[in-house]
């Protein structure tokens, strides 16, 4: 593998070929098409549409056609192959290092697709790390790095699944995920496949603070800063889902505190995306689930002001607490041109869970319907 092949395009890059501040260059579009094993002229292709677009731009209503030109850009990637195996049988650790990097590169198609798009991928890896455990020959360092692998890869698997609504299979892979890290000794990783679990939980049934509560406390001695912040931002969402507003506030206090503790080791790459306004956005919905408008609507304008649309499924996931935020405060108007908004990003996303929110914001909303905003966002969400 190249040292072009082992780089990993950054959310912030992706953001200014969103925002059309840089268009894809010559170097990504070697890389991506290096990278993934994709025709170089379709990557081309689609630059030259982005160039069309930004020409069109004057004529209004390019906002979405920009965002699903990153998607389909993205999406080339998605029918990829399985990672190359050694020949010799013998995994080493330049084997190992190489399967790191493709696990780094695959996780943040996240950013811009949805599990519909990425759930096979994923899987695909899981099963091809899986038989190199299986059938190959490694030193035991090398095997527990095997191991800490698989089991990061089973989370990816198991959230897009997740998020394409399979919950049996997202269920199956966090337990797995567990086992691996545990049998690794990784317990910041087997504590996020418990905060995994617990999330997928107040999903399904509106619980899930046992396993949230467990995976800070399984993982907290093994925790890099961020890390912690992580799976506290998620215990305190269990928790807001429960109704305890007590240990919600208490776990995001938590939260905060870590994201901003100066870090002399490096964090693992699954939380990569994991910042301040992260923690925001999840105190923004936690304040939203526990009926505090007055304090959800700023911090949910704020963060979500300068949330990059070409993270179309997190933003209008998030503008719909938004909206909810606003109905909770009788800005029922507001309420409706941020669903509206929220059912715009979410055209074309390879997710369940924005439209299963959209259409439970909707509902909410119907008692207005003779209001001619409300009206006009039902009959989008109805159509």
């Amino acid at each position: 593998m190249s040292e072009l092949a082992g780089r990993a395009v950054t959310r912030n890059e992706v953001s200014r070929w969103e925002r059309e501040v840089r268009i894809v260059t010559p170097f990504w579009q070697h890389h991506y098409a290096k990278s993934h094993d994709v025709d170089l002229g379709d990557i081309q292709a689609a630059v030259a549409e982005a160039r069309a677009a930004r020409r069109r731009a004057a004529k209004g209503g390019e906002a979405v056609r920009r965002r699903d030109f990153i998607v389909g850009a993205a999406s080339l990637a998605v029918p990829l192959g399985v990672a190359e195996e050694p020949r010799s049988g013998q995994v080493g650790h330049s084997d190992l290092d190489r399967l790191r990097r493709r696990t780094a590169r695959l996780r943040r198609l996240d950013d811009v697709l949805g599990g519909g798009d990425t759930a096979p991928v994923y899987a695909a890896e899981v099963e091809s790390t899986e038989r190199l455990l299986r059938d190959s020959s490694y030193t035991t360092e090398v095997g527990r790095g095997l191991h800490v692998l698989l089991a990061e890869q089973m989370q990816q698997a198991g959230w897009a699944a997740f998020d394409h609504g399979d919950h049996r299979q997202a269920r199956s892979f966090y337990d797995d995920s567990r086992r691996a890290a545990e049998e690794a000794g990784a317990r910041d990783l087997a504590g996020n496949a418990l905060a995994y679990s617990a999330y997928q939980q107040t999903t399904t049934t509106k619980r899930g603070t046992a396993d949230a509560d467990a995976s800070y406390e399984v993982a907290r001695e093994a925790a890099s800063p961020r890390v912690s912040a992580l799976l506290l931002s998620r215990k305190a969402w269990a928790h807001a889902v429960a109704g305890d507003a007590k240990q919600a506030d208490a776990a995001l206090a938590m939260a905060r505190e870590a994201i901003e503790q100066p870090n002399d080791r490096a964090d693992p790459d699954w939380v990569f995306w994991v910042d301040a306004a992260e923690i925001d956005i999840m105190a923004g919905r936690c304040w939203t689930e526990l009926a505090r408008p007055l304090r959800a609507v700023p911090v949910l304008e704020r963060v979500l002001g300068d949330f990059d649309d070409t993270c179309a499924r997190d933003k209008s996931l998030y503008l719909t607490w938004l909206a909810t935020s606003y109905l909770q405060a009788r800005e029922v108007e507001q309420s409706a041109a941020t669903l509206t908004r929220a059912h715009d990003l979410a055209a074309g996303v390879a997710s369940t869970r924005p439209a299963a929110r959209i259409c439970a914001v909707a509902r909410n909303l119907d008692r207005h319907r003779d209001l001619p905003e409300v009206a006009a966002v039902l009959d989008l969400v109805r159509a």
